[in-house]
């Protein structure tokens, strides 16, 4: 029985090339075989066949340029360029939907934020970047205190209160074409006129 254990446990030597266990009747063998075909990567510490270097290099580390906004990024950090840090990415206007790059998107927003829609329950126009606080305080307290007062059926008071409805974005993508446009043209009129001025 002790024989039997003794020879079950094998025992092993770390290769002083790839730090890997290696039972100590192959390491001369592995050694030789790792020394002259394996090299450590600096970059990662992969050991990577000396003939597939550069495949794994390209593959793995290589630096990567982006078709947006033409920097160089490391390949460990291309996620994180191409979802948060990209100047050139495409992102959403939150008010009218407009793609549009990233970089642009402050400037976009703080004048499409102050665009204004009319409210149908309070009769007034509303800014699009407070119409959701302005259905908070006025309409969903409003509706709120009205079922609390009344005296309704239980089952009245389970109905969801309907909340008034945003304007449709169709209405808001031709309402901001036509302000782009309108602006194209008096910008083109205002150059014309100024550069007839300077003559």
């Amino acid at each position: 029985m002790e024989a039997a254990d003794s020879e079950s446990v094998i025992s092993t030597f770390t290769c002083p090339h790839c730090q890997r266990e290696v039972p100590s009747s192959n390491i001369a063998l592995h050694s030789a075989h790792c020394a002259r075909n394996l090299q450590k990567r600096e970059h990662c510490g992969d050991m990577v066949a000396r003939k597939l270097m550069d495949e794994h290099y390209d593959e793995n580390h290589a630096p990567m340029n982006c078709s947006l906004c033409k920097h160089t990024v490391e390949r460990e950090l291309w996620d994180l360029h191409t979802g948060i840090q990209c100047p050139q990415r495409m992102l959403a206007c939150q008010y009218c939907q407009f793609e549009l790059p990233a970089v642009d998107l402050f400037e976009h927003q703080d004048l499409c934020g102050n665009r204004t829609e009319y409210c149908q329950s309070c009769r007034k126009y509303i800014r699009l970047r407070e119409w959701i606080g302005h259905e908070l305080q006025f309409h969903t307290i409003l509706n709120a205190a009205s079922e609390l007062s009344s005296d309704r059926t239980r089952a009245a008071a389970e109905q969801p209160v309907p909340k008034p409805a945003r304007p449709a974005t169709g209405s808001l993508h031709k309402q901001l074409l036509l302000t782009v446009a309108v602006t194209g043209v008096a910008v083109l009129i205002g150059s014309i006129l100024y550069q007839g001025k300077g003559k």
